[in-house]
């Protein structure tokens, strides 16, 4: 026996019905009856629909707060500490493992401790990791908000 020559046994694997493939019992409507939603392709009402109704999602207050902020990339003093570099980038961040996600902002945490001069460049800090690396001698580098942008050419004009 040959591989080519392998197949199951006779009767054992039933073959697909083909509906809506031209006449031979199950052309026509294929087994969706007459008309109708159901019958079209593509339909069906959705999970939610109850009949015309509001649906139960709408019909329930609505309590609380949905945060629907910015999600950062989190890096802490103690991950910083292990780095030689003078100066910390998001690049070197990536390059070392500690930024994964190259969508999200950088945000520096002041989880651990730092005690040598280091410039990091990042998008937020709290305001106890800028304190903490001000102390070691180093200093945050953020990126200027758009509004100070426009504040401070608005100025340099007035002069």
């Amino acid at each position: 026996m040959k591989l080519h020559e392998l197949q199951p046994n006779a009767g054992s694997r039933k073959a697909k019905k083909r509906v809506g493939r031209g006449p031979g019992g199950t052309d026509k409507t294929a087994g969706r009856g007459h008309k109708g939603q159901k019958a079209r392709s593509g339909a069906g009402k959705g999970a939610f629909f109850e009949g015309g109704r509001s649906r139960l999602i709408a019909r329930l207050p609505k309590r609380g707060f949905n945060n629907v902020g910015t999600t950062y990339e989190i890096v802490k003093l103690s991950q910083l500490s292990d780095i030689e570099a003078g100066e910390v980038t998001r690049e070197m961040l990536e390059i070392l493992g500690l930024v994964r996600r190259k969508n999200r902002p950088v945000k520096l945490l002041a989880s651990g401790e730092i005690s040598r001069a280091v410039t990091v460049h990042v998008d937020a800090a709290s305001a106890a990791a800028i304190k903490a690396i001000e102390a070691a001698g180093g200093k945050v580098v953020l990126p200027a908000a758009p509004e100070a942008e426009q504040a401070q050419k608005a100025q340099e004009k007035a002069e």
